[in-house]
């Protein structure tokens, strides 16, 4: 469902994103003045894989759940995109189809600027190639450090890095203890597991062994970290 404008949290959302803060305000107001705003609802597909990329996208509320299938049919996530970040523009550099789908997770809100304002856009700003350029290193710099981490870093230091960055982009202040942070992303114990590259049954026994270590709390309505130094004290144990 479109609708006419972000909310004012979803637009600080978008202003505050580490990489759309660093563009001039001219070219912001360009990406800005073109863009049309989409919001979904849990689970709605919001791109598909084999679509031609018509859109470049940004998340302003929620997540987007980024998946693949497997041989057998399985739905594997890869990542979850968050607030503030934008994705798409690879395909529509290189014209071809999206290669995963994309579905909202949670109540979500994404911004789209069309393929056609998005090549105009690049021929008025040159800005854009060069922040582009930078956007697409430090994916290529992210992708290599989880490929290292699975390669190099037992599972508990993986999922203490995780829950790390999910307090980062979707961590809260718990109504319970103003010094604990509660992950507002609802995260089932099976995508987290996919996220790691493990298996459910590992992923909730290092869980039930953090939370026995008062690093995090286990409730119905997910995952509270107690104690980010002692999560950070298990990663840099195992570089």
């Amino acid at each position: 469902m479109d609708e006419p404008i972000l909310t004012i949290a979803e637009r600080e959302a978008i202003n505050a994103g580490r990489w759309f803060s660093t563009l001039s305000p001219s070219l912001r107001h360009d990406i800005l003045r073109c863009a049309y705003v989409k919001r979904y609802k849990d689970g709605e597909l919001i791109a598909a894989r084999g679509d031609p990329p018509e859109e470049w996208i940004a998340c302003a509320k929620g997540a987007a759940r980024v998946s693949s299938t497997s041989l057998s049919g399985k739905q594997i996530t890869l990542t979850y995109v968050e607030p503030g970040i934008w994705f798409g523009d690879v395909a529509i550099f290189d014209g071809d189809r999206r290669t995963h789908d994309t579905y909202a997770h949670g109540e979500t809100t994404i911004l789209c600027v069309a393929r056609a304002d998005f090549r105009k856009i690049l021929a008025t700003h040159a800005e854009l190639y060069e922040a582009l350029l930078w956007l697409q290193a430090r994916r290529i710099r992210l992708l290599f450090g989880l490929v290292e981490d699975l390669n190099t870093l037992p599972l508990r230091a993986r999922l203490a890095k995780q829950l790390l960055h999910l307090v980062r982009s979707y961590g809260v202040p718990s109504l319970d203890d103003p010094d604990e942070v509660r992950i507002s992303l609802q995260l089932a114990q099976e995508e987290l597991a996919q996220l790691l590259g493990a298996s459910r049954q590992r992923v909730n026994q290092e869980l039930k062994a953090m939370e026995r270590d008062q690093a995090i709390r286990i409730t119905p309505a997910g995952l509270t970290v107690r104690d980010r130094d002692a999560l950070m004290r298990i990663v840099e144990a195992d570089r």
